[in-house]
């Protein structure tokens, strides 16, 4: 007696099946009537996927053999289309559903996300041309490539090693945040076209700060530049930055130290809702654009900006570690203070892991915490300052009311 079929067998048939008449659907209702229509449609597509789930089971010749006729049944549906359409879009779909056919008999589930994937592109082909050909400007292209580079070509190839005495300063990592500059200042971009500025730029600044508050600070005041009427927008994306700061501060104690939690948590439940509101003010009094999301003006980001963050930040790396090196471990809330000029979030989890260790108590890592978050509200207040004095107008008294509550409740609220 035969055994059944195994069943990964029949999943990868199953799925091969799907996503080629999913495919060949959508080439179908693109494929013209007469004698120009396309040589390729539903029972095209979803013969192919299934050819290369079969020959996929049953060998590597058969792949060959079954790849070598796809191929050649794409070149000749090519050579005889019609020749005022000389696109490849459909000999591509082709050969590409043949291997996700084969793909779908080792990893169904990837090959199935790629089929939905590559229907859904197909399917769009009208609203990508319009977003590539009228709402995409030549410097929003420009730049876009610019930030591709610098992430996928310039940054694996930069050396990992500290190049400093104190081994703060890596070269890598100082261009990863000259990347996450303009990659906020991206997303703020696309976040102002998709949502408008009210919504837009504090989704944009709220994701943003739980990289780097004091970047999407540095990002959204270059925004405030290139386009005045933006800067309460950009401000409210500023302040919702902070927002996710105080968020993320929690987070880091929940995975440190529950006891300074524990100390902590009126300060950060404070100085979230006061960040709260003066994002909602600041959003509400955002101007509303009325104009095409396409008419959006300015650059996504300024790369040269995002360079002289990037050096501030090595000269603060650089002073923090010359005055812990200077003043020893001892020195706590001086250290502190120095490393909260870059990071907050650092210190807060170097506070969490002496509690937890035991080497200070609570008390002291609670205070070190307020110095630590006093001095990285000064960095982000000159960042503001930098982008200029309408920007900074809008943000520093949430920043200041923010500042005050946390260290308030530090005052008021007894050490537990």
């Amino acid at each position: 007696m035969n055994d059944m079929p195994d069943a990964d067998v029949l999943l990868g048939l199953t799925v091969a099946l799907g996503l080629g008449l999913l495919i060949g659907i959508e080439r179908e209702r693109n494929k013209g009537n007469g004698p120009g229509r396309a040589a390729a449609g539903m029972r095209s597509f979803t013969l192919v996927a299934l050819m290369g789930s079969l020959a996929s089971h049953l060998g590597v010749p058969a792949m060959v053999l079954a790849g070598l006729f796809v191929a050649a049944a794409a070149l000749i549906a090519f050579l005889r289309s019609n020749k005022d359409d000389p696109g490849l879009t459909t000999e591509i779909a082709l050969v590409l559903t043949y291997l996700l056919g084969v793909l779908a008999q080792t990893e169904a589930g990837l090959a199935a996300a790629l089929g939905v994937l590559v229907a859904i592109l197909l399917a769009g082909k009208s609203k990508l041309h319009r977003f590539a050909q009228s709402l995409l400007t030549p410097q929003e292209i420009h730049d876009g490539l610019l930030l591709l580079a610098s992430a996928l070509i310039v940054l694996p190839l930069l050396p990992t090693t500290a190049i400093d005495p104190w081994g703060v300063i890596e070269v890598r990592k100082l261009w990863a945040i000259v990347v996450l500059i303009m990659a906020i200042g991206a997303a703020g971009h696309v976040a102002l076209r998709v949502f408008g500025p009210r919504i837009g730029l504090p989704l944009a600044g709220f994701v943003g700060g739980f990289v780097s508050s004091s970047a999407t600070i540095a990002a959204m005041g270059q925004r405030a530049q290139s386009d005045p009427t933006r800067a309460v927008a950009a401000a409210a994306a500023g302040m919702a930055s902070s927002v996710a700061t105080t968020v993320l501060m929690a987070i880091l104690l929940v995975s440190s130290s529950l006891a300074l939690l524990r100390a902590v948590w009126p300060m950060l439940l404070a100085g979230t809702l006061t960040a709260l509101v003066a994002t909602v003010i600041l959003a509400r009094r955002a101007r509303t654009s009325t104009s095409d999301p396409s008419e959006t003006s300015g650059r996504p980001f300024n790369p040269v900006d995002a360079l002289m963050f990037a050096g501030l930040l090595a000269t603060v790396l650089l002073a923090s570690a010359a005055l812990k090196a200077w003043l020893g471990p001892h020195a706590i809330w001086l250290a502190a203070a120095s490393a909260g000029l870059a990071d907050v979030h650092a210190v807060t989890l170097s506070m969490g892991q002496l509690v937890a260790t035991s080497q200070i108590g609570v008390d002291a890592a609670r205070w070190a915490l307020v110095l630590g978050f006093a001095s990285n509200m000064g960095t982000k207040m000159f960042l503001a300052r930098r982008a200029g004095r309408e920007y900074l107008g809008h943000l520093w008294p949430g920043h200041l009311a923010m500042l005050l509550v946390f260290a308030g409740m530090a005052l008021l609220w007894p050490e537990s």
